[in-house]
């Protein structure tokens, strides 16, 4: 605990307020260029015949998966992270703060990449790749843009590391308890694991190119994506939710007085019923639903 806030958590707390500060400065800059509200309208505008076309039940599907992958649901490094907190605010506090502020930075973040996307003719369905294209036209749409890219691009490099930190984490916590090992050799134990079965999705886009496990034009890549976005994430979601809830698991009552410890919004009695049926059911739904 003492490594992760002397180190990673003095660190990502002053990067993830520059980074905020700065995707805020972006977004309103991104609405002042040129055919910045079509990018505006084609982001917050609903077309109902492509969701009729996609069909609703996919859109909802997407959208669910989308917010087990950014909230890192059901892999560990939210349960990992969450262990690490102090007594003094509720978890259900702490989760509703984190909920808005991903809500925000993610709304945020559309308003600099459409706008910015239909001013410098860029495809928006371009996928991840868009914000190392749409970006750097921004950039050099603005005063000083260069010293505002240096910036922008440190602190997301900061952001994925705290990502990497929280997901290799829980991996290295669970190494030392499991094997009753020392953090150094745990992390050197990691370390080469996760080099080596890295190395195939590396190589997927060059000397393994030819494994299309998807489909053709699919890469070893997007076979991993959609075994964790689409299977590790919610079934690791309802494993954490059985567990907190089930009798079977830790019990609802006991998940309801560590939840409760300290300031701020508690779990409820009237909960139970939603925790323990409907949110469970939900999970599920979505698992079988990301299969079909």
């Amino acid at each position: 605990m003492s490594q992760l806030q002397n180190g990673v958590e003095r660190i990502t707390k002053v990067m993830m307020i520059g980074l905020l500060g700065l995707i805020v400065v972006l977004a309103v800059h991104g609405l002042t260029l040129d055919n910045a509200m079509a990018g505006v309208k084609f982001y917050l505008y609903p077309d109902f015949n492509k969701i009729k076309h996609i069909g609703l039940l996919n859109v909802i599907v997407a959208a669910m998966n989308q917010s087990f992958f950014t909230l890192s649901i059901g892999i560990g490094s939210m349960a990992i992270f969450g262990s690490y907190l102090k007594k003094d605010k509720t978890l259900l506090g702490e989760a509703v703060n984190v909920a808005v502020l991903d809500t925000f930075v993610a709304i945020v973040a559309g308003l600099i990449i459409f706008p910015a996307c239909f001013s410098f003719g860029v495809n928006p369905d371009s996928g991840p790749s868009l914000i190392f294209i749409t970006l750097p036209n921004v950039f050099l749409s603005m005063t000083g843009g260069r010293i505002w890219g240096a910036l922008f691009f440190l602190f997301m490099a900061f952001a994925s590391l705290s990502t990497v930190i929280a997901v290799f984490e829980n991996i290295i916590a669970c190494t030392m308890e499991l094997w009753n090992i020392t953090r150094k050799k745990s992390v050197i134990i990691n370390l080469i694991l996760i080099t080596v079965f890295s190395l195939p999705c590396a190589l997927g886009f060059n000397v393994l190119d030819f494994l299309q496990p998807l489909g053709s034009g699919s890469t070893i890549l997007d076979l991993e994506d959609f075994i964790v976005s689409n299977l590790l994430l919610p079934l690791g979601s309802l494993v954490y939710l059985l567990f907190c809830t089930s009798r079977l698991g830790w019990g609802f009552k006991n998940y309801q007085t560590e939840a409760n410890m300290g300031d701020g919004p508690k779990i409820q009695n009237w909960m139970q019923g939603y925790l323990t049926i409907i949110l469970p059911i939900a999970v599920i739904f979505v698992f079988i639903s990301s299969l079909i």
